[in-house]
């Protein structure tokens, strides 16, 4: 049997704990990356561990980049004092 490459959103939906028409908004809107088979929407496998945030996007590592160094830059002196108690 061969192994599937992605999920469907009622499996989606009992994994997070949520109801599959709630998924499937999230779909619409954009704010979960889904392929259509025929008339279904899938979640690809490989976006499982993003949208349990087992693991980072590109984007969201560039963000968190940012954020850090508009951190230091506003408040490096206050952290490296911090960092001497």
């Amino acid at each position: 049997m061969k192994k599937r490459d992605y999920i469907t959103l009622p499996e989606l939906a009992k994994i997070l704990g949520i109801t599959r028409i709630a998924v499937y908004k999230r779909v619409k809107k954009g704010q979960l990356p889904a392929e259509k088979i025929g008339k279904l929407y899938v979640i690809p496998k490989k976006y499982i561990d993003t949208i349990l945030g087992e693991a980072l996007s590109d984007s969201d590592k560039k963000e968190i980049d940012t954020a850090v160094r508009k951190t230091v830059r506003d408040y490096g002196e206050v952290l490296k004092l911090l960092g001497k108690e």
